[in-house]
């Protein structure tokens, strides 16, 4: 398969893996690489030296290319645009800050630089920065989210006939089915989160895992938008921080009962009751946990037997 994606990666696949925190360690980066997508080593939990060991265990891994997913609002920012230069990286998606702030420094060195947005306004601030595409990310999408509550099914057409540059589309997505949608809604590739954090590859912790298989329709639920907004798995922490904002808690407040480390004890540690358990909608779909090639392969070969189902005369009204 080619196209803008495929070609601006130099990929087999327009599958983008997601930068996920606690998930997207260099085994799963390197595993959806070698599989012909884009992996995405996820730095937003990493401290600078251990960031550059996942960088460098990636390197060795593979001989594909793979990218690394920085959150900009995290601390050491610059720190580790440092080793992405000293270690040779060559795609960097950026989230969850200005995209200004180090597009042109990257793509002076050579880099493809990606944003992750929320809505067209801002997909359009990221294409005046100059990122080279962006990933539009729609309500249904796990962890960090959009305050504006856009479904990608409602954002992906919006975003596409807004902006030039390749749209890569990502919330709700993790079958053939919905990557043939997304595409025909007018992106050029799909990022996946849920999907890969159910991985053998996963960094993830095992009970977090089998949460994900166990989660069913409605027990995701998106809070803290005062905050950062968030989609998580209900539980006690959930019950717990969602009391609070149902009773009036201001933004302090609520800082104060998330403290520091909830999202490594719930996805990483694997305390299921008192951790940030980060996932999307469609973990409702996802009902086993398996190598990526495996995943990988299913997709495509569910994203061919649709496209041959649309082409069929039984689609022709």
């Amino acid at each position: 398969m080619e196209n803008r994606i495929t070609s601006l990666f130099n990929i087999q696949l327009p599958i983008i893996q997601g930068g996920m925190i606690w998930n997207s360690g260099w085994k799963l980066a390197a595993a959806v690489s070698n599989s012909g997508g884009l992996g995405l080593i996820g730095a937003g939990s990493m401290y600078p030296d251990v960031f550059r060991e996942h960088v460098q265990k990636c390197k060795a891994a593979t001989d594909k290319v793979f990218g690394v997913n920085l959150p900009l609002l995290y601390p050491q920012m610059d720190e580790m645009i440092d080793i992405v230069l000293e270690e040779g990286v060559k795609v960097v998606f950026t989230s969850a800050g200005n995209p200004k702030t180090y597009t042109s420094r990257l793509q002076e060195k050579g880099i493809t630089v990606v944003h992750v947005v929320s809505s067209v306004k801002f997909a359009l601030k990221a294409q005046e920065a100059g990122v080279d595409a962006i990933v539009a990310e729609g309500f249904e999408a796990g962890g960090h989210n959009g305050r504006d509550e856009t479904t990608t099914l409602c954002l992906i057409p919006m975003v596409a006939k807004a902006v030039r540059i390749p749209v890569i589309a990502a919330g709700g997505i993790a079958t053939g089915n919905a990557m043939l949608a997304a595409m025909i809604l007018g992106a050029d590739g799909v990022q996946m989160g849920s999907r890969f954090a159910a991985s053998t590859e996963s960094s993830s912790h095992q009970n977090f895992k089998d949460e994900i298989v166990k989660a069913r329709e409605g027990d995701t639920m998106l809070t803290l938008k005062d905050v950062t907004p968030v989609r998580l798995i209900k539980n006690s922490f959930f019950d717990q921080i969602n009391t609070a904002i149902l009773n009036g808690a201001t933004p302090d407040e609520q800082r104060e009962i998330l403290g520091r480390g909830r999202a490594k004890k719930g996805m990483f540690e694997g305390d299921l009751e008192n951790g940030e358990l980060e996932i999307g909608q469609v973990s409702g779909l996802i009902d086993s946990i398996l190598p990526v090639q495996q995943i990988i392969n299913d997709i495509m070969k569910e994203f061919h037997e649709s496209l041959n189902q649309m082409n069929s005369k039984k689609y022709l009204f």
